[in-house]
């Protein structure tokens, strides 16, 4: 069976959601309204002007794709896909060319007039891979079929069309499961020999790469197009800062009671000017990249070294054998990829998560006067006795909300009314009761997981039950319902931005310390702010759930490494959605035994559909029934019935079909075997003792950012640094 390359993208399934059956106008209305809402933005605006921009050129391509094949000279056509909602909507037939003929202008279109039309669809379709390739292929997926053998037919008669072989790339068909067998680069060579300065395609390149298990030139891809994509982005960057001033002193006007308060327009901006998402893509993929070859060198790392360690001592005198030495010298090198590159994926997944917002809400104190203020203005609260000055706490919180550099609104003047010290008019009353409540504390992502994180967080995961009130909790047993109920009555609730790969690198970060050998309190201390953000973390209405891999195999090597960070709650309780505010969430209703496992073997299917290696009736039976054995073994475990006594390691559950993929062995055995030291590891890192003013080397170990991204974009440059990457088994 043959199927389109597109469909071969690991993560499709995470730009899945209803922005696809949206219709265009909508998308494109709500992609404004998100980038001018107040910091945290539900969605990255990036990914959502990026998804608007791919929608109507896929939508326009295929206007165009199915006219030429169908002889069209009207617009018709693409007044039926509008009338259905777009390309999954009601208008199917006239997708397809059917029924398309009568009403219009139907001359017959000679051949030079469709392949124009043809080249003005493979134009389209190029922008929109350029944009975001997964986004665009999801879409492409939808669109109708005539979009598969478009770039084909322009190529008939002009082979050298760059759009088209950029396009043709992705719809061409292969066998099925033998992608890196039957890809090939020159087409992509070609063309970003034709257009050398576009970071899009050196990206495309990389992933394909990394099909084709060529690590090390995924990575020099990636880092030469994240230097064009940045020196772009600061050509721009002096006009952008102005129209985002006028945008942040536009939605101050609105969050404060301006005259846009109600009858407000989202603020326009040229295409040109929209945030781009591609140096968020390219840090992604090169921090999977770094992590993918930190853990190929695991095995080497650790093969030998128990039976080595245990001849040194017992025989501490006896000379080292040259094959030992050997053989000592390649775990020293192995371990030194581990960790080196695991640095790197770290310094990328954390740079990945500086682009959105986090905050954890305002305090009780902060509401409760905000709210005290709201029902005065309404002159249905009579101010009690002893209460502190109604601004007291608004004045205090003013001055500190400083938000990655950019002042607060609470020192921009407004007409009537004195936002900062809440100054009524004549008749008594606010003119703007909504003035008074000060912005959230917003902090990067990344700032969670430094070594000082923000002091003001509310407490995650919540155990304690000594502030608990006893009447709510008398049905409650567990730990787990106790902190569900606590976030729940707390007036502190957590927001943070989406991005379809957030919950990925979150737990891909997670799988980075376990290789770097992050102390197991302060690896918990992560493990639990990655938790903290993944119950918070929702696209709904536009994105649907994603399936995160690095999510499985964290969970996987949490089990197989015997929980050594101390988890006191599952990681499925710790990541389960946040309740709403003011709700402290469903009870759960006692379940049968039939019914538990029902549910056991419907989650087992769904985790099996989810698995890439299952590609045929027989490996989906043999995954659903290994799932299936699997949960039964932990349910046994978790009531204490399981007789057999502790089980090893080597024991693997559902031998006939492995459910650990290959990362989470090896990360889980590293955790495991790994020596936080070795004898012998580390000599070269130290520098020359004597002299004042010695340099610092600019390639060192230490600084992991010189040691990439000094790599030029052209010239000889590259092709040294990736020739020593090539020697040393890593970029």
């Amino acid at each position: 069976m043959s199927k389109q390359r597109l469909t071969f993208y690991t993560d499709i399934s995470s730009f899945h959601g209803p922005w696809l059956q949206l219709p265009p106008e909508v998308l494109e209305s709500l992609a404004f309204s998100n980038y001018d809402s107040p910091r945290p933005r539900p969605i990255d605006p990036a990914v959502f002007f990026d998804l608007v921009k791919v929608r109507r050129l896929v939508e326009e391509a295929t206007d165009l794709a199915v006219r030429a094949a169908n002889g069209t000279t009207s617009s018709a056509l693409s007044s039926s896909l509008s009338a259905g909602n777009g390309i999954l909507g009601g208008g199917g037939a006239a997708a397809l060319g059917l029924g398309i003929g009568g009403g219009g202008p139907n001359a017959k279109l000679s051949r030079e007039r469709k392949h124009r039309m043809r080249e003005q669809a493979t134009q389209k379709l190029s922008r929109a891979y350029k944009f975001d390739e997964i986004a665009a292929s999801v879409a492409t997926m939808q669109g109708a079929s005539s979009l598969e053998e478009v770039a084909k037919l322009v190529l008939q008669r002009s082979s050298n069309d760059t759009d088209a072989k950029y396009v043709h790339f992705f719809h061409e068909k292969i066998p099925s499961r033998m992608l890196a067998q039957c890809t090939t680069l020159e087409p992509l060579d070609q063309v970003i020999h034709d257009r050398p300065t576009e970071g899009a395609l050196l990206r495309t390149r990389a992933v394909t790469r990394i099909f084709k298990d060529d690590y090390a030139g995924a990575a020099r891809d990636l880092t030469e197009a994240l230097s064009i994509c940045r020196y772009t982005m600061a050509q721009h960057k002096a006009g952008r800062g102005q129209l985002e001033l006028a945008n942040a002193l536009g939605g101050s006007e609105r969050k404060n009671g301006g005259a846009r308060d109600r009858k407000y327009e989202a603020v326009k901006i040229e295409e040109a000017d929209q945030p781009s998402s591609l140096e968020t893509q390219l840090l992604f993929h090169r921090a999977g990249v770094y992590l993918t070859i930190a853990c190929q060198s695991v095995n080497v790392s650790l093969d030998g070294l128990e039976g080595a360690q245990e001849a040194s001592a017992s025989q501490p005198d006896v000379v080292q054998s040259l094959a030992g030495k050997e053989a000592h010298e390649r775990r020293m090198e192995a371990r030194k990829m581990v960790k080196t590159n695991a640095k790197r994926a770290l310094r990328d997944y954390l740079g990945f998560l500086s682009h959105f917002d986090y905050t954890p809400g305002l305090p009780a104190e902060i509401t409760e006067e905000f709210f005290r203020k709201v029902n005065a203005a309404a002159g249905s609260y009579a101010k009690p006795k002893g209460t502190p000055p109604a601004n007291r706490l608004l004045e205090m919180s003013g001055n500190s909300n400083l938000s990655n550099g950019h002042l607060s609104d609470a020192l921009i003047p407004h007409k009537g009314n004195d936002r900062r010290h809440g100054r009524a008019s004549s008749s008594g009353h606010y003119e703007n009761p909504y003035a008074g409540l000060p912005l959230p504390e917003i902090y990067p992502v990344s700032s969670l997981f430094s070594s000082s994180p923000p002091e003001d967080l509310p407490p995650y995961p919540v155990t304690s039950q000594a502030l608990v009130p006893r009447k709510p909790l008398v049905a409650q047993k567990n730990t787990d319902e106790v902190a569900n109920h606590l976030m729940a009555q707390s007036e502190q609730h957590e927001a943070v931005t989406y991005h379809p790969l957030f919950t990925d690198a979150l737990h891909s970060l997670l799988l980075c310390h376990s290789l770097i050998q992050t102390s197991p309190k302060e690896h918990l201390r992560h493990a639990h702010m990655a938790a903290r953000l993944a119950r918070v973390c929702d696209g709904y209405p536009i994105f649907l759930a994603a399936r995160s891999p690095s999510r499985a195999d964290w969970i996987e090597v949490v089990r197989r490494a015997n929980n050594w960070i101390g988890l006191q709650q599952s990681w499925e309780t710790l990541c389960a959605p946040a309740p709403l505010p003011g709700h402290a969430g469903a009870t759960k209703k006692e379940e049968t035994e039939e019914q538990a496992k029902e549910r056991r073997r419907q989650e087992a299917i769904l985790e099996a559909l989810a698995d890439e290696r299952v590609h045929d009736e027989a490996s989906f039976q043999a995954a659903v029934a290994a799932r299936e054995r699997r949960a039964e073994e932990q349910r046994r475990e978790e009531l204490g019935q399981d007789g057999n006594g502790p089980k090893r390691w080597a024991q693997e559950d559902g031998k006939e079909y492995p459910i650990s993929t290959e990362r989470a062995e090896a990360i889980a055995r590293w955790v495991r075997e790994a020596p936080l030291t070795v004898a012998g590891a580390g000599k070269t890192k130290r520098g020359p003792k004597k002299g004042k003013g010695r340099k610092e080397p600019e390639h060192g170990a230490s600084d992991l950012n010189a040691s990439v991204d000094h790599l030029a974009v052209n010239g000889e440059q590259v092709c040294d640094r990736s020739n020593n990457a090539e020697e040393s088994g890593g970029p």
